[in-house]
């Protein structure tokens, strides 16, 4: 059959190509004029199924609230103005942080987490896939003792799922690490996740998109979708700028813009915006610059090396879909990438980014089909999308093909909101 996808980014090409892989005629349709050029563009790039806690903890509440009168807090929430969109998703965020909810949402993520990497790993096998991309692991580093031994608890527990983790102390730390023999912080040790992975989602996009051309998919660039025509609980077409576009189903990939096209339908998306900042640099010493990608869980930063650069990517703002790059909110990433590798680049040549990331109030995508028959969701992955692309892609097309999907979808559709 014929599908349209909406949305370009590394979910959607990634959904694309699965679906043609099925068997299907594919048109993805993006508002920019390539791949990848919002959300996918210079993220942190890690994919790391070790780093799927959600956000919505117990403790979270009471953190979020001192964060509010911290202009550099690493999650922002601006609520004292009209934003009923934050206001409903607040709300509903606040009911996933009980331990039970927080251990659910764990397990659900941590499902299409694992599953992505190896969806990963066996296309890039298949095609030859080239995008920086390493196998190295990455490393949790802490600052004080008790919050290192806090994650050992973490650690038991993902190895309970299948990820080992590798406890280090600061000797250990600098031997899997011996860039951060030069940080100016006072690190006690830290873990080793050593079955994650970082690539540049950029160019994993693009070279995707190039194979997927090269089979039977067609890309509409700047092409904007200005709605979804229906009739008798189906959709007929997309409205876009440039036309109307018809297939026999359509699938959503839009990230945050997913809300604002879906609620004409009745559908009411709970897809809220975290803008995240990053900054990229050029290594001028490679001794002096990380081999492997590093998480800074005290300043909830990440640094990873992508070919000859250094990227480093953090910070969460609720503030609505303005996508202004605020030169303060970047300013900690910087200052603590500097911190952790003095001598690794020129921090006052930084390339900086901002995008806006879909989060759910679970921190669990949302994938599967939609009360319109024809009509499917692959979106919501939040700071984990470059993590989940590959497993969602696929779990998805193997649905609308009529295959029984290789992980467990129950959960993940937009069904489990509609209460």
């Amino acid at each position: 059959m014929k599908i349209a996808v909406l949305g370009a980014g590394v979910i959607g090409v990634t959904t694309a190509q699965a679906l043609d892989a099925a068997g299907h005629e594919v048109v993805v349709v993006d508002r920019q004029t390539a791949a990848a050029e919002e959300t996918s563009f210079a993220n942190g790039g890690q994919i790391s199924a070790a780093h799927t806690v959600p956000w919505a903890a117990p403790h979270m509440p009471f953190q979020a609230f001192k964060w509010m009168f911290q202009a550099d807090a690493p999650l922002l929430i601006k609520p004292l103005r009209w934003d009923p969109a934050l206001w409903r998703w607040g709300l509903r965020f606040l009911a996933n942080c009980s331990t039970e909810r927080e251990a659910q949402n764990f397990e659900k993520a941590l499902r299409v987490a694992k599953y992505s990497r190896a969806v990963l790993q066996s296309l890039r096998q298949r095609h030859a896939l080239q995008y920086d991309q390493s196998s190295g692991g990455i490393l949790y580093i802490y600052r004080d003792q008790t919050a290192l031994l806090k994650s050992q608890e973490m650690a038991a527990k993902l190895a309970d799922f299948g990820l080992p983790q590798t406890i280090l102390d600061r000797d250990g730390l600098i031997a899997e690490e011996p860039a951060l023999a030069g940080s100016q912080e006072p690190l006690v040790g830290g873990l080793l996740s050593p079955d994650d992975e970082t690539g540049d989602a950029h160019s994993f996009t693009l070279a995707l998109q190039k194979i997927s051309e090269e089979s039977r998919v067609t890309f509409q660039f700047g092409t904007t979708a200005k709605a979804l025509t229906t009739r008798n609980r189906e959709i007929t077409g997309i409205a876009t700028d440039k036309g109307t576009i018809q297939a026999d189903a359509y699938v959503v990939c839009l990230a945050s813009e997913t809300p604002r096209l879906l609620k004409p339908l009745g559908l009411n998306v709970p897809i809220y915006p975290a803008k995240g900042y990053s900054m990229t640099t050029a290594i001028q010493s490679d001794e002096a610059a990380p081999s492997r990608s590093i998480t800074d869980e005290g300043k909830f930063v990440v640094v990873t090396r992508i070919g000859n650069s250094l990227r480093a990517a953090g910070t969460a703002e609720l503030a609505g879909w303005d996508r202004t790059l605020d030169p303060k909110r970047l300013a900690p990433i910087v200052r603590a990438t500097q911190s952790l590798f003095p001598d690794a680049g020129d921090y006052s040549q930084i390339q900086p980014w901002c995008g806006l990331r879909p989060a759910t109030p679970d921190s669990v995508p949302i994938i599967g089909g939609t009360p319109y028959g024809n009509l499917f969701l692959n979106t919501g992955h939040g700071t984990l999308g470059w993590t989940m692309a590959c497993g969602s892609a696929q779990a998805l097309a193997d649905l609308m093909s009529g295959r029984t999907p290789e992980i467990d979808l129950d959960g993940l559709g937009l069904s489990r909101f509609s209460s």
